[in-house]
């Protein structure tokens, strides 16, 4: 791994500091800590009720669903197959927003009495998106509907024989869509051209519990019914990292509550053998969502079957949930292990190709490397060397492409202008996945990375360290950890704190296995620990630190060992004070 060479270090950049008056009146008016109205502010939250519809959000405050073009068409259609008691397929896609989705709605129609089955595409068999195998599948269990969730926009050849073979067809996706709708039904999707719809940024899950709703009122349910299914909400709203801002961080506050009291078995059983809660030693919060429970729902759809996580998640039966919760957990470490091999094999392609002051982009190919890890080997590598990069799984003359990117750099946009190399494409501004012939895969290159260099510059990326504010270590302690919960949940568009301790000097440092950093800083009497994970070979070396003053970018965390709770500081960087 060292052959290929790190990014360069972080650019700090500190948000603009909030008006002092507009502080004083938050603490004034909220009697909160002088730190966390600093932060509100500085995060536009200015006036007392600007905050404190920020620290309580409402469920109340949700968009009216009818604001999605054609769901109340797709809400008619299912109220009808329920009352007419009509076989409803729900076709999912293979990761953790689809499958949850998949999941919400098929229990939400079987809860209002009617008929639903759902299903999931097989990676390795079927590929990403509806395809015609997942056409015939849904056929085979009687479907008169067909509802696509977390995928389909594109697909517009499977649409269509789905409705020559006499389905209804009701598309429910949340990805950019091409220069043509497909012919169904309906097709509800916040980004398709014609939606006034405000929130842009709903998973395929929440798009889905859109329709729900919908469906829900229109069978004269009460909305509060609906609730219950915020739980596979939050988890796929979270896993899927879309925004967590506005109307999403609504759902995701409100569906982690519902997680912590789940009665689905399988939801029970997985948090349970992932560890999680209750108790505040490993709090079920957005990033155990992130970094638990998703992954080893997403392992299934990588490296095992799909089918399994959707049956998890449906299942009733207590012994079938922790059977299935222990085949997750097995693909999951399956998973890990392909995953450190194929990432190690990419970094050793890269090693004779990559020039930092060069390439902007990274098409990076291997043979036999499993398609299912390489979207977690292309963010491997982008937080190696801060560009857009490609990872290409061929078996034979077919490849499997996963894209990831940096913030400045639209991805999507990038591959559709290179579209006529794939063989098809799909995704968001920060991730794709592509299908490419190993003929056309010397010219995306060139393509690809052209495009990177035009739109990127001349200037050798840097990955960007945000800050919120400067932090005395005086005001650390376990008020303001408690008022930061309110601050959450945390993820892109709502990211954690981060906070600056200027001229503290270090104490103790220590090297721990894995290249941990762990130390005390202090300063005017007041003292923090603190430790920076893999932070070793990516800051100054220590005895350099020790030497004089030094500004510290660190998030606070709880950390709870046998019965006692301490806070600490999560450090992101490191420098030299000037």
């Amino acid at each position: 791994m060292s052959a290929v060479p790190l990014s360069a270090r972080p650019l700090w950049r500190m948000q603009p500091q909030p008006d002092p008056d507009a502080v004083r009146a938050l603490q004034g008016g909220l009697g909160l800590p002088s730190a966390l109205c600093r932060l509100l502010a500085a995060r536009g939250h200015r006036t007392i009720g600007e905050a404190r519809s920020f620290l309580r959000p409402m469920l109340g405050s949700l968009h009216d669903p009818a604001g999605l073009t054609d769901a109340d068409r797709a809400a008619r259609r299912l109220a009808r197959a329920v009352a007419q008691r009509e076989m409803v397929v729900v076709h999912g896609d293979y990761d953790v927003d689809g499958i949850s989705g998949a999941a919400l709605l098929a229990a939400w129609i079987r809860a209002l009495g009617g008929r639903a089955g759902a299903i999931v595409p097989d990676r390795l068999e079927h590929g990403y998106d509806l395809s015609s195998p997942g056409v015939d599948r849904a056929a085979a269990l009687g479907a008169a509907v067909l509802v696509t969730v977390d995928c389909g926009i594109v697909a517009l050849d499977p649409v269509r024989r789905a409705v020559a073979s006499g389905m209804d067809v009701i598309v429910t996706d949340h990805h950019q869509p091409g220069p043509e709708l497909p012919p169904a039904l309906a097709v509800v999707n916040p980004n398709r051209p014609d939606c006034a719809y405000r929130n842009k940024h709903l998973c395929g899950a929440g798009v889905a519990f859109k329709v729900g709703q919908l469906l829900a009122a229109a069978l004269g349910r009460p909305q509060e019914e609906g609730w219950q299914y915020l739980d596979l909400v939050a988890l796929a709203t979270i896993a899927d990292q879309v925004e967590l801002a506005g109307e999403n961080r609504v759902l995701a506050r409100y569906g982690l509550r519902a997680l912590t009291q789940t009665t689905r078995p399988g939801l029970a059983a997985l948090i349970r053998r992932a560890g999680l809660g209750p108790g505040p030693g490993n709090p079920l919060d957005s990033a155990a969502v992130a970094f638990q429970l998703g992954p080893r729902i997403n392992a299934a759809g990588r490296v095992g079957d799909a089918t399994a996580a959707l049956r998890l998640l449906l299942t009733d039966d207590r012994a079938e949930a922790g059977r299935l919760a222990e085949t997750l957990e097995t693909s999951n470490r399956e998973r890990r292990s392909v995953e450190e091999r194929t990432t190690a094999e990419a970094l050793e392609a890269l090693r004779d190709e990559y020039e930092p002051s060069r390439d902007r982009a990274v098409v990076v190919a291997g043979d036999d490397w499993h398609p299912g890890v390489i979207g977690i080997v292309a963010s491997r590598l982008v937080e190696r060397i801060c560009r857009p990069v490609v990872v290409v799984a061929f078996d034979g003359d077919r490849g499997r492409g996963s894209a990831r990117s940096i913030p400045s750099f639209d991805l999507h946009a990038a591959i559709a202008a290179c579209a006529g190399h794939l063989e098809r494409f799909g995704g968001h501004h920060q991730a794709a996945g592509l299908d490419i012939e190993r003929d056309r895969l010397s010219a995306f290159r060139e393509a690809f990375c052209s495009l990177a260099r035009r739109t990127l510059g001349g200037a050798e990326p840097r990955p960007e360290l945000r800050a919120d504010l400067e932090l005395g270590l005086n005001e650390v302690g376990p008020d303001l950890c408690r008022y930061l919960r309110h601050v959450g949940p945390f993820g892109r568009g709502n990211p954690e704190p981060v906070f600056i301790a200027r001229r503290v000097h270090l104490a103790a440092p220590k090297v721990l296995k894995g290249n941990h950093l762990k130390f005390r800083m202090a300063r005017n009497g007041a003292s923090l620990g603190a430790i920076g994970f893999r932070l070793a070979d990516r800051v100054p070396p220590v005895q350099a630190l020790m030497e004089g003053p030094v500004d510290v970018a660190f998030n606070l965390m709880e950390n709870t060992f046998r019965g006692h709770t301490t806070i600490e500081a999560k450090t992101l960087d490191i420098r030299p004070s000037p």
